[in-house]
């Protein structure tokens, strides 16, 4: 399926009304291995099934909460629309992050976000910022919710 683009006039018009739903993806027990092996963050709770469940009142193992936050590039790219004559979209940061919630193995996660503003920081950089959250399948509180700012970039011949 062909990603839906917009002109930058038709996003700036949608700032506060552009909502967007990522497809869900499934957080393993694999993908948490692989995410403590990247960041050196081999704590139990996130590895030894046995003792997690064991020692913890999770019941098992838990992803990390960096891991749910990194998801949100993929979430991005799967949800949101593109804009015409763009260069690239670059992570600005954010302005606030809070893990409300863990996600056991096996989970499913998907990222909901919602345009709440959109400008033009110098010629041809748009700035935006995005409430952000993501939802664990069949619970109410999400993982975590923040406030994500991408900086865009347009083609120089466009700008």
């Amino acid at each position: 399926m062909e990603k839906k683009c917009l002109s930058v006039d038709k996003y700036l018009a949608e700032t506060g009304s552009l909502e967007c739903i990522s497809p869900w993806v499934e957080v393993s027990q694999e993908l948490i291995n692989t995410f403590a092996d990247a960041t050196h963050d081999h704590q139990f709770i996130h590895v030894d099934e046995k003792r997690a469940k064991g020692e913890t009142a999770f019941g098992g193992t838990i992803a990390h909460g960096f891991l749910s936050l990194s998801l949100l590039s993929k979430f991005a790219s799967d949800a949101l629309p593109g804009i015409e004559n763009r260069a690239m979209v670059i992570n600005y940061g954010f302005e606030k992050i809070r893990f409300l919630n863990p996600v056991s193995s096996g989970s499913r996660l998907r990222g909901h976000f919602k345009l709440v503003e959109a400008n033009l920081r110098k010629p041809g950089e748009y700035l935006s910022r995005f409430e952000v959250s993501v939802e664990i399948e069949k619970q109410e509180k999400p993982a975590l919710v923040a406030d994500w700012l991408s900086l865009t970039l347009m083609n120089k011949e466009t700008t």
